[in-house]
């Protein structure tokens, strides 16, 4: 294994993110400059922009036909969501949950999983597949949006979680004109595609060397690159004391790896299913199932130990 190709893929991660976060920061200021509500801004300008990272590298991936490295990138980040984000954010306080989140947003998570799942027994998530998901992104967007309306507002929902995250974004980045802002989004989509570049081929370089396949370097390298993102604005939004900010971001955010980034790869080009990727699967949703504990209105610390746990645990079964 070439040091240039770890290099790779850690400067791609780093590219990745920069771009994300370029993006939601021009799109937060182009949508609120077009006056659009910030529950529609939090909804689909961050709810979208904060996938894009993932998005990219995925893209990148099925073009150039390594399609074992989309799935490790899904399952890896929606893995890494929980396990290390949630679970280290837990550990710097206990985490509130909202009863919206648990009742509603929550199954809507587990059940895309098992949707996945169902579509994967044939050893395929075909083009037709691909499609039906991009179908469901946009009725669950929809059902989303009239879900909140009704409610009248966003508190406490994980909607509320993505219009936050944004406000988080405009208090580093101030966009003060239009031209700025266009020139944000235009930069964060070159970087996105470099960074996906670079993070792909190297990640395909590191599997080959270390004789691994590309379902384990995308769950381990790329899955968990693409949620430092994720991580940093909890830990952001603990410090601010906005506590409650992190379980439904990690929920939407797994929500919409799903349905945007598999749906849209697999459109591109089908993609085959390993056995290996099944366990990958069951676990994704085994850490899922953990968050009902916010029945009690917070996930506590001891929970949050245990997933850390847990999580290390899993990643150690991947390389031995």
């Amino acid at each position: 294994m070439e040091i240039i190709d770890i290099g790779s893929v850690v400067i791609g991660l780093i590219i990745l993110c920069v771009g994300g976060y370029a993006i939601v920061s021009g799109g937060v200021s182009l949508a609120k400059r077009l006056r659009i509500s910030s529950m529609i801004i939090g909804l689909t300008v961050v709810a979208y922009g904060t996938s894009t990272p993932e998005l990219a590298a995925a893209i990148l991936a099925a073009f150039n036909s390594h399609t074992e490295l989309i799935l490790g990138n899904i399952i890896g980040s929606n893995i890494s969501n929980v396990g290390m984000v949630i679970g280290i954010s837990a550990i710097f306080a206990p985490l509130l949950i909202s009863k919206i989140t648990v009742r509603k947003w929550l199954p809507i998570m587990i059940g895309v999983s098992l949707l996945v799942v169902a579509m994967s027994y044939d050893g395929e998530i075909s083009q037709i597949d691909g499609f039906i998901l991009i179908v469901a992104l946009i009725g669950f967007t929809i059902f989303t949006i009239k879900t909140v309306k009704r409610q009248g507002s966003l508190e406490n929902q994980n909607t509320e979680s993505e219009h936050v995250e944004g406000e988080l974004f405009l208090s580093r980045y101030k966009i003060e004109t239009l031209p700025k802002a266009l020139a944000l989004v235009g930069l964060g989509i070159v970087l996105l595609f470099l960074g996906g570049h670079f993070t792909v081929n190297g990640a395909v370089a590191v599997a080959e060397s270390l004789g691994l396949s590309q379902l384990v370097i995308g769950i381990i390298i790329v899955g968990i690159g693409t949620s430092l993102p994720e991580l940093i604005t909890s830990i952001i939004a603990i410090a601010r004391k906005q506590v409650d900010i992190g379980v439904g971001n990690i929920v939407g955010s797994n929500i919409y790896n799903i349905l945007l980034i598999l749906g849209i790869a697999a459109t591109i080009v089908g993609i085959p299913v390993s056995a290996d990727a099944f366990s990958g699967y069951y676990i994704m949703i085994a850490f899922s199932l953990v968050l009902f504990v916010g029945f009690r209105k917070y996930i506590p610390r001891p929970i949050g130990f245990g997933l850390v746990l847990a999580f290390a645990i899993y990643l150690g079964s991947l390389v031995l």
